[in-house]
């Protein structure tokens, strides 16, 4: 901003000049004098054609028609400014008195290009010895003090290129309407640019402005509106640039708002601030670039949120470290269950959603959180009180879970998204002493088991959808309960009569562990005690189809009884509405072997005895037929080679 006050300057005293010889100036002579000192002011080339026209009355002035200011010697990109127009009207009066007062400044349709050359260097830095930034020769004089009353720039376009990157961002749409009625006092300003198609409206003040341009330390305030919603900064800066200043946003459409500021594409999901409200305390640092806001507070979607943040803003991506305080959190929306619009169709009722999971948020910034809820609903999951530390390194975020009440018990562990090369998630889990029921309720929709667990889970997953990652799950676990139920099935009336339609059975304890691959846990040893029964179970689990095929077994009198009838029972079908009936087959089998047996040692037996009656052989003590059939023969053939 600074170069941009120098040019003004310049004009500035081609316009007196202007005034001390009209009578004997022509107006092309004007602009020469008006471009040189452009030059001596900036030290870069300044070209001005077309018509020059000099004007006396109502206003004292000059009007060019299209001027260039030159880049930097290292940059190839052209001109480092370039305009239609330009327009100077100076107040006469005020030049009598000795001092400068501009009524009027107008850049019509400027180009402006700025550029960071790959080591480091800046196109803006002018860089001429004994000029200061104000575009005065030396130390201010009162003699020859700037007022500016009014400067224009219309239909401007600003073009901004990293060469070290390749970055390249484009502004158009830029308007600048700037009020500067006294050198050493305030200053007012209103813009307008369009970033990204839509106008974002900039305004704001700044009581010392000369010493904000010569990089003090200025009371100021700023205001950007766009659609989706506006932030404000009320407090101090510098162009060092630093900031202490209050922050307050307000944006009911934080989406929108981004978009407008060129930050298109980012669809924040519902509980982290599709609309928000945000205020605290904003510092800068500019040493590193620290910007920290303490104080801070936020209502995202209804989640208030209290803590402080600091961005490292020098890094790339950004590094931020939070600690973030919550009451009721609802992360509801994090997870995709099955009631979730599958993208596209294709999935019935009862499945997984295939909407696409968009996780390249994870990519924009690294860094470290500090949570602390006192509730939390995290996807289909009802959490207590939470306390949980996340890490984010090159789009992978790891969830320690230090502390998590959930379901009248505990859970610790880890878990982790990774976006690096497509999106997977995974986990180490232990659950202490946790309702059943109610987690795979929330969990998997299922409802029928009651019981306070301890379990052991380790999974991981990959996919673009929530339907893809469940069926990918592998991995494996434990759980055993204490007392609890099963409803839907009676192990007593299936005893008393066959039949195992409604009712609950109650067991003492419950143990299985169970392994995980492409989305299907099996378990095999699953055993389930109750006074006067015992039961096993094994079977699949479909995670990904949403099915099981299991076989329940249950036997009279206990685990260690003998000879107690089983009935077994195959549960079948989808978790919603399972087939729970007697297994036939299995049944003959459990209750029919001890028969089977006897008929095999029977029926053995009496080929034993017709062999011994044919071949005239009788077995001996503790020896078979078979035995002594063999041992005949093998005495046969020794006499035969006698």
């Amino acid at each position: 901003m600074r170069w941009i006050v120098r040019i003004i300057g310049a004009l500035v005293v081609a316009a007196l000049l202007l005034v001390a010889a009209f009578f004997m100036l022509s107006g092309e002579r004007i602009a020469q004098v008006a471009a040189d000192q452009i030059r001596a002011q900036t030290g870069r080339d300044v070209t001005l054609s077309g018509d020059t026209e000099v004007s006396f009355y109502p206003v004292l002035g000059i009007a060019t028609g299209a001027m260039e200011i030159g880049n930097a010697p290292w940059s190839e990109a052209g001109p480092m400014l370039r305009a239609e127009a330009l327009k100077v009207g100076v107040d006469p009066v005020a030049l009598i008195g000795g001092d400068i007062r501009i009524t009027g400044l107008e850049l019509r349709s400027p180009r402006i290009l700025l550029e960071r050359a790959a080591d480091g260097r800046v196109n803006w830095e002018l860089g001429v010895d004994g000029v200061a930034p104000s575009g005065q020769e030396g130390a201010r004089s009162r003699k020859l003090a700037l007022y500016l009353d009014r400067a224009l720039i219309s239909d401007g376009v600003l073009r901004y290129a990293d060469r070290g990157s390749g970055e390249e961002t484009v502004v158009e749409g830029l308007d600048l309407d700037l009020r500067w009625a006294d050198f050493d006092g305030a200053a007012e300003f209103d813009a307008a640019l369009s970033p990204a198609g839509e106008v974002v409206q900039i305004s704001g003040r700044i009581a010392r402005f000369a010493q904000f341009l010569e990089g003090g330390v200025s009371n100021l305030s700023l205001r950007v509106a766009a659609p989706g919603g506006e932030v404000s900064l009320e407090g101090q800066g510098s162009l060092a640039p630093q900031l202490a200043a209050r922050l307050e946003g307000e944006l009911p459409d934080t989406a929108r708002f981004l978009a407008a500021l060129g930050q298109p594409g980012i669809d924040l999901p519902q509980g982290l601030g599709r609309r928000a409200e945000l205020g605290g305390d904003l510092s800068l640092s500019p040493e590193n670039m620290r910007l920290s806001l303490r104080e801070a507070t936020a209502t995202l979607d209804g989640n208030r949120l209290r803590g402080a943040v600091n961005v490292f803003a020098a890094q790339a991506p950004p590094r931020v470290v939070a600690r973030i305080e919550a009451g009721a959190l609802d992360l509801s929306s994090l997870g995709g269950g099955a009631d979730a619009a599958p993208a596209g169709g294709g999935a019935g009722d009862g499945d997984w959603s295939r909407a696409p999971i968009d996780a390249g948020a994870l990519a924009l910034v690294e860094g470290e959180l500090e949570l602390a809820a006192d509730s939390m609903l995290l996807g289909p999951l009802a959490l207590g009180r939470t306390r949980v530390n996340l890490t984010l390194e090159r789009a992978r975020a790891v969830a320690t879970l230090e502390q998590v009440a959930a379901y009248d018990g505990n859970l610790r562990g880890e878990l982790v998204v990774n976006n690096r090369s497509g999106l997977s998630v995974g986990g180490d889990l232990r659950a202490e002493g946790v309702e059943v029921q109610g987690l795979l309720t929330d969990l998997a929709g299922l409802s029928r088991f009651t019981g306070k667990a301890q379990a052991e889970l380790s999974f991981v997953g990959a996919g673009q959808n929530v339907d893809a990652i469940m069926r990918s799950l592998s991995g494996g676990g434990t759980i055993s309960t204490g007392r609890g139920t099963i409803q839907g099935i009676d192990l007593d009336q299936l005893f008393r009569a066959g039949d195992v339609r409604g009712g609950t059975t109650v067991f003492d304890s419950l143990t299985a562990t169970f392994t995980i691959e492409d989305g299907v846990l099996r378990n095999d040893d699953l055993l389930m005690r109750l006074p006067m029964i015992s039961a096993r179970g094994e079977g699949r689990v479909g995670l990904g189809a949403r099915d099981l095929n299991y076989l329940f077994t249950p036997r009279a009198g206990g685990e260690d009884a003998e000879g107690g009838i089983a009935i077994p029972v195959r549960i079948k079908g989808p978790w919603a509405n399972p087939s729970i009936r007697p297994d036939m087959k299995a049944l003959a089998d459990e209750n029919l072997q001890e028969e089977k047996e006897k008929l095999e040692e029977k029926a053995r037996g009496e080929l034993d005895r017709a062999v011994e009656e044919k071949l005239g052989v009788t077995a001996g003590e503790d020896e078979s037929v078979e035995d002594t059939i063999k041992k005949k023969v093998e005495d046969k053939l020794k006499g035969l080679f006698k």
